[in-house]
């Protein structure tokens, strides 16, 4: 049988059509993002503060402003290469980590999945399985975009600074140290810079638009970093080792897919990542796609903790 290679971002004809259709959802993105920032504190809040409440929902649409940035971090959000990532860099301001940094995790992420990346995994004869579990449910409830968030702080490193500390954090079971090397490079560190002082300036504003009820857009940001790290590596956990394209098919009710832009039919995106978010459902059905798990059980079933390598 003659096997098919899914042709790379670039290679792939892109409609018009889906290009408008993006953008009209980075549009609406943008339209949260600027709503929860400011429009609350600002105009809302004043008549009553019970307007505090749409934060909920609006701290939801994180999962669906993800899978745009993840668009972008593939080259397939635009046609336009270099409109591509300007509207990935303006969206991962609003995430609030920069854009090279998520980029260049993600991308080492399928290169390195199962392999380097296998965040549940310990190994007996290095760590206890009580230190491995602290450090799992830590990442697990929050810790990952936290930590996503904590790399504003190599902004104002010198680029040899940040290379050192790539050398010293580099290990055979994490991409943190080839991260940090890539953040370094010439051509990426000055938007990296740019956009992380964007962040940092945007947020702070953020907290004074809110005054005395900052602890309402911190508790967004809390329930921000709750979702993404919760869902982040339910699509692999407990998945073959040494496997970079090992992932789930994550079963959603088709209303809730379309929301997360079919972000759930991640194995068909780990073997086919040239295809568009849109794409992803027909790639499933033509191939006789299955679920694997649903996706509130694969979320669910992390809770049983780091897994022991064998």
């Amino acid at each position: 049988m003659t096997r098919t290679r899914t042709p790379r971002p670039s290679e792939v004809p892109r409609t018009v059509g889906g290009d408008l259709m993006n953008a009209r959802l980075v549009f609406l993105a943008l339209t949260v993002g600027v709503t929860q920032l400011f429009v609350i504190p600002l105009v809302l809040l004043p008549l009553d503060t019970a307007w505090g409440w749409a934060l909920v929902p609006l701290t939801l649409t994180i999962t669906p402003v993800w899978s745009l940035i993840h668009e972008a971090v593939h080259g397939s959000l635009l046609r336009n290469r270099a409109r591509n990532d300007r509207i990935g860099r303006i969206l991962a301001v609003v995430y609030g980590s920069p854009f090279a940094m998520l980029k260049a995790g993600h991308l080492l992420h399928h290169r390195y999945s199962r392999v380097r990346e296998r965040s549940e995994i310990y190994d007996p004869a290095k760590t206890s399985r009580r230190a491995a579990a602290a450090l799992f449910y830590l990442e697990l409830f929050g810790g990952l975009y936290l930590l996503e968030v904590a790399t504003l702080l190599l902004a104002p490193m010198p680029e040899r600074t940040i290379r050192a500390l790539g050398r010293r954090v580099d290990a055979p079971d994490s991409v943190g140290g080839l991260v940090l090397a890539r953040v370094a490079h010439p051509s990426v560190l000055g938007k990296f810079r740019a956009d992380a002082a964007a962040i940092v300036v945007i947020h702070i504003a953020a907290f004074l638009a809110y005054g005395a009820h900052g602890w309402m857009l911190l508790a967004a940001i809390g329930g921000r970093a709750l979702i993404i790290s919760l869902s982040d590596n339910a699509y692999h956990y407990g998945t073959d080792l040494e496997s970079p394209r090992a992932a789930m098919n994550l079963r959603l009710p088709r209303v809730l897919e379309r929301c997360v832009l079919s972000f759930n039919l991640h194995d068909v995106h780990h073997r086919h990542p040239g295809l568009r978010w849109y794409e992803l459902r027909s790639r499933f059905d033509t191939e006789g796609g299955h679920y694997h798990l649903g996706w509130f059980s694969a979320v669910a079933r992390q809770l049983r903790g780091p897994i022991e390598l064998r």
